[in-house]
């Protein structure tokens, strides 16, 4: 069982690297045409921080079985991601439209890091 826990952690780890980059590409895209932040992307923006806190369950599934990761920076990563992601989101909410999607595209790329170095140090 802890198997499967393993391998949905690691596979879900990459899709989230892969979401967070494309999220990324696409908000900073949209900024640098001066575009409003459309609907699909707050929505696909809510859907990885939602598979984030998903990812964080799978996380704490493993460490409570036993599991510990190599290094505590591995949970370090993980809660960065998880408390990062809707702050972004809220603080994003405040100001101009244009600075919704810096904001946002920024954090898809910096949430993207965080993956990275969670895995990393997995």
């Amino acid at each position: 069982m802890t198997d499967a826990f393993l391998a949905v952690h690691r596979v879900s780890a990459t899709a989230l690297v892969v979401f967070s980059v494309l999220l990324g590409v696409w908000g900073a895209y949209g900024y640098f045409r001066h575009a409003q932040v459309s609907g699909g992307f707050r929505s696909s923006y809510l859907i990885m921080a939602g598979l984030t806190a998903f990812q964080g369950l799978f996380g704490l599934g493993l460490l409570a079985t036993g599991h510990p990761p190599a290094r505590i920076l591995h949970v370090v990563y993980g809660i960065f991601a998880v408390l990062f992601l809707p702050g972004a989101y809220v603080y994003a909410h405040g100001g101009s439209k244009r600075r919704e999607a810096v904001v946002l595209a920024g954090a898809a790329w910096i949430v993207a890091i965080a993956y990275l170095r969670g895995i990393s140090t997995g």
